[in-house]
């Protein structure tokens, strides 16, 4: 009798500090092929919306990067990496790309001045290639603009009471009059955004995007009230100019409230990060059939059951009733938790004790005994 080919997919997310999703994808296949070498690997690398989604989306879709030449948070050129899949029509968007935090020199960060633009250049230049279809990861912006800027990129004038253009970033936001339309950019009516986002804070208030994210982007005190009352008029001349008031929205707050110049502007829908990546990857389908998922991340604890990347693969593969194994060079503490959720079992990829430099440096190597390791005990239990 023939026997039964082994079918893995393959669901980690990266690894912070030590290996990427696509790397970790890569390690668990070679420790499932030691032991079970005709096994089908299907690989699926996750992402929650940050970093790593762009490269875990084209690893997923079979898609390619691109380069665009935009500017950063305070108008300097940049050279700006995101996703497309061209059959789909798809493009795969960190707005940290252009508008990220890490590329803004801690000396000169200014959540007044800093703007989105890049943002608005990277969907022209994804639109002139063909995208119809955007998933636009939200996560370490400078910026506190409330996406105006990538309005202004866009072809929206954003105008004070005397007509004049207003100057970039979130500051400057306290002047606005209206908001001129008539030159945005008309393909948007017709496309279609998955806004991914673990980020549930409002536009406005003592939770919103000022005052919770504005001190981490160099905000002093005064500097949050600032830009919280600059937001406030944002959002009263968002609402007159499309009918939807988004101030309080969650999510609206994500990336300096770049949240809800989405949810105001465009076709734009708003999920948890690992959601959007799970659809943008057909992962529900992908694991048809599958004997096990492997997944994992660096840190395992209670916390991964407040909604991160894991839990998401978890709920979707025990609805199908497909098992899931996770992997992490940390299990923490109250991580038993994860059992009842859809996880079979958690297995730790670091053995005996470790500093953890060596840790990360090993990661690729741990993970890839430790799957290897676990696969021997499914031959033998199969």
């Amino acid at each position: 009798m023939k026997s039964h080919r082994m079918r893995f997919v393959l669901a980690p997310d990266s690894f912070k500090e030590s290996m990427s999703a696509p790397v970790a994808v890569a390690a668990m296949k070679r420790g499932i092929c030691a032991v079970f070498a005709d096994a089908q690997c299907i690989a699926v690398p996750m992402a929650d919306g940050g970093e790593g989604t762009v490269d875990a989306l084209v690893e997923a879709t079979g898609g390619e990067h691109v380069v665009a030449q935009v500017h950063d948070g305070l108008g300097r050129p940049v050279r700006a990496r995101y996703g497309m899949v061209l059959e789909e029509e798809l493009a795969i968007i960190e707005i940290a790309s252009a508008a990220g935090f890490d590329l803004i020199a801690e000396a000169d960060r200014d959540p007044g001045a800093t703007s989105t633009f890049g943002v608005g250049e990277l969907i022209i230049d994804a639109l002139n290639r063909g995208a119809r279809h955007f998933v636009v990861g939200l996560g370490s912006s400078a910026t506190n603009d409330g996406g105006a800027g990538m309005l202004q990129a866009l072809g929206a004038r954003l105008l004070d009471r005397r007509g004049k253009d207003l100057p970039m970033g979130g500051a400057a936001l306290s002047r606005l009059d209206r908001i001129d339309l008539s030159m945005f950019e008309p393909r948007l009516a017709t496309a279609q955004f998955q806004i991914a986002s673990d980020v549930t804070n409002p536009l406005l208030g003592a939770n919103g995007a000022s005052a919770v994210f504005g001190p981490q982007k160099g905000a002093d005190d005064a500097t949050v009230a600032e830009l919280d009352l600059a937001l406030s008029t944002w959002a009263h001349v968002i609402t007159s100019t499309t009918g939807r008031d988004v101030a309080m929205v969650p999510g609206s707050g994500a990336a300096g409230g770049l949240g809800a110049a989405f949810l105001a502007f465009f076709n734009a829908q708003m999920h948890r990060g690992v959601d959007v990546v799970m659809s943008a990857t057909h992962f529900a389908d992908k694991i048809a059939g599958a004997d096990y998922v492997f997944t994992g991340e660096g840190s395992v604890d209670a916390q991964t059951a407040s909604g991160k990347t894991l839990l998401g693969v978890a709920e979707v593969s025990a609805r199908h009733g497909v098992p899931v194994i996770a992997f992490a060079g940390r299990i923490g503490d109250g991580a038993d938790v994860l059992y009842p959720l859809g996880f079979t079992a958690l297995v730790p990829i670091v053995q005996g004790a470790s500093d953890l430099a060596k840790a990360l440096a090993e990661g690729p190597m741990n993970l890839e005994r430790a799957v290897a390791t676990t696969c021997r005990l499914l031959a033998l239990c199969g």
